[in-house]
């Protein structure tokens, strides 16, 4: 692995969309005991049955860390592959790399500045150090070259349609917690250098509570090139309601790379959520990690899936809203296999399938 010094667009590379083709998907194993309630055995019930689902459709590898490996082979299925990766916690998607791909069949990948959310205002845990070299340990494993970027960021901070658009929030890229030193203007053109994209879209907030200061993976996503789903409610009196509508209004407005308007769908919000005491009892307040309390409202979002290789691993959330939300993913996807998994635990933790996963995308030859 060579650690380059250029950018992906400079060097004629683009992250692919998660619809394209893909070789895999990685993820990490949970066992933070202030996070995770119950010295997360919960969501490691929950991590493994999205590893399962994910292994029906493409090879998945897990990292684990060394004193978990008995404990994490025993739960996970056997087709997943084990990885010993040290990390703070398994939010993959945040932590992990993104990759790009050229038109010559390479793939490389960009690995972000991480500051858990916020560093010393608003991180969620004091210390990072691992989880800020997780994308570098991947894409060793990978055998890809690395672009380290100049901006701290997340994975979750974007979408792309694979043909120069991006997606991303300003509640988290331009949130002085992140990067206080650079512009809109200068954040906009490191995403076009290491994205390999030419437009890139601003929505204003995202989800109601996203502890991640608005991930775009909670509230919008592209489906294709030209068409997103937006998270949804109707009722008025919810704090998510402006929030949707604001963005749908942005939507509306907006022209993509090749300057086509954007149709939208809308995708029911679960909920709302909170956690009950019960829950809040089983994880461990420690200092220096982000409280979690009884009553707290969950950023639930149906939008945070994973696309696969010929499927579509969706959460659920909501036993009263989860039928509609599969119903809307089926319409939307028709050549997709959408599965549900079970994901409040993962929820419970501050995220969902999208946020522990990273996929890997096939090598492309034009």
């Amino acid at each position: 692995m060579r650690t380059l010094k250029s950018t992906p667009a400079a060097d004629g590379f683009r992250m692919p969309a998660e619809f394209e083709a893909q070789a895999g998907c990685w993820m990490l194993w949970p066992q933070r005991p202030d996070n995770w309630r119950r010295e997360a055995a919960p969501a490691q019930a929950a991590f493994a049955a999205v590893a399962a689902a994910i292994a029906r459709f493409e090879p998945v590898s897990v990292g684990v860390s060394r004193a978990r490996l008995t404990e994490a082979r025993s739960m996970l299925p056997a087709a997943a592959r084990l990885v010993v990766l040290g990390s703070d916690d398994a939010w993959m998607r945040d932590v992990g790399p993104t990759f790009v791909v050229d038109t010559h069949g390479q793939r490389r990948g960009v690995d972000w500045r991480f500051n858990a959310w916020g560093g010393k205002c608003g991180g969620l845990y004091s210390s990072w150090r691992r989880d800020d070299r997780v994308a570098r340990r991947v894409l060793a494993l990978e055998g890809a070259d690395r672009y380290r970027a100049p901006l701290v960021m997340e994975g979750g901070a974007i979408h792309v349609d694979g043909e120069g658009t991006c997606l991303t929030t300003e509640e988290c890229l331009l949130n002085p917690n992140r990067n206080p030193h650079l512009t809109r203007e200068q954040v906009q053109r490191h995403l076009c250098d290491y994205l390999g994209v030419s437009t890139v879209i601003w929505l204003g907030r995202g989800v109601y509570k996203d502890e991640t200061d608005g991930h775009i993976d909670e509230l919008c996503c592209f489906v294709r090139p030209g068409e997103v789903l937006l998270t949804w409610t109707d009722d008025r009196a919810d704090p998510q309601y402006d929030i949707s509508r604001e963005a749908l209004e942005r939507l509306q407005q907006a022209r993509d790379a090749r300057g086509r308007r954007l149709q939208v769908h809308k995708l029911i919000q679960p909920g709302p959520l909170t956690m009950t005491r019960e829950e809040a009892d089983g994880i461990r307040q420690l200092a220096g990690s982000h409280p979690r309390r009884a009553g707290d409202r969950l950023p639930a979002s149906y939008i945070n899936f994973l696309i696969v290789n010929g499927g579509l691993i969706a959460p659920l959330l909501d036993p009263r809203r989860d039928g509609a939300a599969l119903a809307t993913l089926r319409r939307v996807f028709p050549d997709r296999q959408v599965v549900g998994v079970p994901a409040r635990e993962i929820l419970l933790g501050g995220g969902g399938i999208h946020c522990i996963t990273q996929q890997v995308p096939a090598m492309q030859r034009c």
